[in-house]
């Protein structure tokens, strides 16, 4: 008789964590309020988290270099299907108060250009959609990159796949190079190299974990953890801003501070059996709902005061409204969500084509 082995409930808590920063970003900035210096400094101290999504995959994705087709098709499936329904969903609810708008202020509130898509990858209506298509790409870059390797073991031998992996140590660098020439890879898809870094990251931390005691794991995270709190106080201009490619700061510190971090955080709560915590935990297991929900939410309670002449820039009492709920409503709309395949990206399982 097989026994299900117990869920990893760090990655969920860390999940929650991110989704929870990302929702109250987005609630801040629409609001107006994304440059108050005490809310910067929290997002000084949280740069990293969207990096972690990445990082996770990684964690958890033991191979990468099936066969190519089928892997392909599931990820259009899981990833590129829900970016382009949610992306017009936002769109649709986006561009239906654009009359409204230009019939009473004349003017459409927001500057709307042709080129959005293509420079940013995301829809207007729901701009995180940019981490779907983002996520997507990494992991068809990431599969070929893994042929090769593989395919290099088979002809060359097993060294020289083993420095073939080194590969990955350069993508920090074209990352940062693409930033200084502007960022110019068509989709905003300048962020994919440091998604394969942080991809290849996790699963790097993955075979450490698995080769230490756990007392040991325990020491070196928690190591980890005050070099990126000494290193973040000391260079607290250091900050990477994945969904726009954005370095602040020397780039080499801010990518060993993400590095420290995300190894430290995970490896810690890994080695100590974190137990589940409700809400933090909910919100982390059905992340793809509270994500591809939340900011159409956001730009309808925008556009709808907006009607009545009322603006919510600059108000705490729309923050402290919209908080709670978009969150209650987003867990409302969990199980309509993960039902709809085309939406959360959770297709029926082929058991025949399953390893």
């Amino acid at each position: 008789m097989n026994v299900a082995k117990p869920r990893n409930h760090t990655f969920d808590f860390l999940c929650g964590i991110c989704i929870i920063r990302m929702v109250s970003l987005h609630v801040m900035a629409m609001c107006g309020h994304a440059d108050d210096e005490w809310w910067k400094e929290v997002m000084q101290w949280t740069y990293y988290f969207m990096s972690f999504f990445f990082f996770k995959a990684g964690y958890f994705n033991k191979t990468v270099s099936g066969p190519s087709r089928p892997y392909c098709e599931d990820k259009v499936k899981r990833l590129l299907i829900p970016y382009l329904t949610t992306g017009m969903i936002g769109g649709a609810i986006y561009f239906s108060f654009l009359p409204v708008m230009l019939n009473k202020y004349h003017n459409p509130i927001e500057p709307l250009e042709w080129s959005h898509i293509w420079k940013c990858g995301a829809f207007y209506g729901n701009n995180p959609t940019w981490f779907l298509i983002s996520f997507f790409s990494a992991y068809i870059a990431i599969h070929f990159l893994e042929k090769g390797r593989h395919w290099l073991f088979r002809h060359s031998g097993a060294m020289l796949q083993y420095y073939s992996s080194s590969v990955y140590f350069v993508f920090p660098f074209i990352g940062y190079w693409l930033y200084t020439l502007d960022n110019p890879v068509w989709l905003g898809l300048s962020n994919v190299f440091m998604g394969i870094f942080f991809f290849e990251l996790g699963r790097a931390w993955r075979r450490i974990l698995g080769a230490r005691n756990r007392n040991t794991m325990v020491w070196i995270s928690l190591f980890l953890i005050f070099f990126f709190v000494v290193s973040n106080a000391v260079f607290h201009d250091c900050s990477y801003t994945m969904s726009t490619n954005k370095f602040t700061g020397n780039p080499l510190i801010t990518v060993l501070n993400i590095t420290a971090i995300l190894c430290g955080l995970s490896g810690l709560f890994i080695s100590v059996s974190l137990p589940r915590v409700p809400i933090i935990n909910f919100i982390g297991q059905h992340s793809m709902v509270f994500f591809v929900s939340h900011y159409p939410m956001l730009y309808y309670y925008k556009f709808v005061h907006l009607c009545f002449a009322r603006s919510i820039f600059g108000r705490y009492d729309d923050v402290l409204i919209l908080l709670p709920a978009v969150f209650m409503i987003s867990a409302w709309l969990v199980p309509y969500v993960e039902h709809t395949p085309w939406l959360s990206g959770r297709w029926p399982k082929d058991v025949k084509n399953e390893k």
